[in-house]
Formats: structure tokens, sequence, C-alpha cells
């Protein structure tokens, strides 16, 4: 079953697109605004985004989930069909619908971003004594053949560090990508979900060769 996201602010329109969607068996979340977007991003599988929107606009709302989520394909939705707007919107959106549209039409346009972003997807990432499955959500310790049970929290800290290998993060990076909310200097929040993410997934937790310390700056995981 495809999770969708779905971000649309006028009733009807959100009520007959999300049926249209549902009735072709799809899970649907739909949200008026998008300042809640954030915390769904890790859940679904496509995002459609209206334009028009309280608050922070679809554009903005576009540009901050891809820059969290790569892997997730956007498909815009507008009343706005200038070349322009749709200029703005491809700048970051994998694809751009002007209303009025037909239900068969999104869903057509759904199915060829599924399949794209699905080659695209690796099946297994190898780091070190793991496999992690992402589109499973699985990790698994290769040596004893064991699933490794992560906490909500735990598993989205070492999601954000996969979505950026290779790249030093601050704690405030990591804290904000994951809480989305501003850090506070001197919370220890973040500090203790790690350890206990070390203890999980490290072979030696008092010496971490996954999730590496870049010391007075954040931390790092090398794929």
């Amino acid at each position: 079953m495809v999770h969708i996201l779905y971000i649309e602010d006028d009733p009807e329109i959100g009520k007959w697109v999300s049926e249209e969607l549902q009735e072709r068996r799809n899970k649907v979340t739909w949200l008026t605004s998008g300042e809640e977007a954030i915390n769904y991003i890790s859940e679904v599988d496509i995002v459609i985004l209206d334009v028009m929107l309280p608050g922070l606009d679809g554009f903005s709302i576009g540009k901050r989930l891809k820059r969290e989520a790569p892997e997730i394909p956007i498909i815009m939705l507008s009343a706005r069909s200038s070349v322009e707007d749709k200029i703005q919107g491809l700048e970051f959106a994998d694809d751009y619908l002007t209303k009025p549209f037909h239900p068969e039409e999104l869903l057509a346009r759904i199915e060829v971003l599924l399949r794209r972003f699905q080659r695209q997807k690796p099946n297994k990432i190898e780091l070190q004594h793991l496999d992690i499955f992402p589109a499973e959500n699985r990790i698994i310790e290769k040596l004893k053949g064991e699933e490794i049970l992560l906490t909500g929290k735990q598993y989205l800290i070492f999601q954000y560090f996969l979505k950026h290998p290779n790249q030093i993060l601050t704690k405030e990076q990591l804290y904000e990508g994951v809480w989305d909310e501003p850090y506070l200097d001197g919370d220890k929040t973040l500090m203790v979900h790690i350890r206990y993410l070390r203890e999980k997934i490290e072979k030696d937790p008092a010496n971490p060769t996954i999730i590496e310390t870049i010391r007075g700056i954040g931390y790092r995981v090398r794929l």
C-alpha cells in the first residue's frame, strides 16, 4: 500500500482527492497546512502539495521537505499555471499539475514518480556489521542474523544520518532535523538518544565506529 502525504487547505478539494486516492487502495494522510508535514515525511512514499496554503506557502514547505527527504517525490498542485510559477515549483518538486485536473491523471503521475524513485532507492545499505533495508525500516546484525529494534526517535536519528552520509552534522542540525524544534544550548536530549542508539548498533558502544564523534563539532556516519 502506498502512503501519500496530501497537503490541501480547501476542504472540498481535499475530501474529493483523498477519497479518490483511497478508493485506489492508497493510504492518505491529509493535512490542511504544511507546518506539521515534516513530522510525517519519514513515513510516506510520496507528497502531493498544494501551493496556496495558510501560513507558509507550498513552495516554502516543499523546499523544506525536499531538503530533509530528497528520496521522497513531490507533486505540486496549483491553479497558478504561469510559466514562472511552474519553473519555481520544479526547482525542487518532481512534477507540477495545474488545477483543475482529472483524478486519473494525478494517479498516473503518482505511479510514474514512484516507479522512478523506486529504481533509485537502494534495497539494502551495508554498513560495517549492519544490513539496513530502508524501504522496510529494518536493521539486521549480519553476524547474528538478528533484527535490531530501535525506538521511533532512535530510528529517526539514524535515518537522518543515512540521509546525510559522510557529512559532519552539528547537534543543532540533528536536533532541529529530527525534533523540528530549535535546539537549546546545553540540552542533553540528543546526546542521551545517541548513547542509547550506539548501545544497540555499535559492536563496542564505548568506542563507536558507526556514529563517529567529531570533537567540538558534532557527529558523522560514513558510508
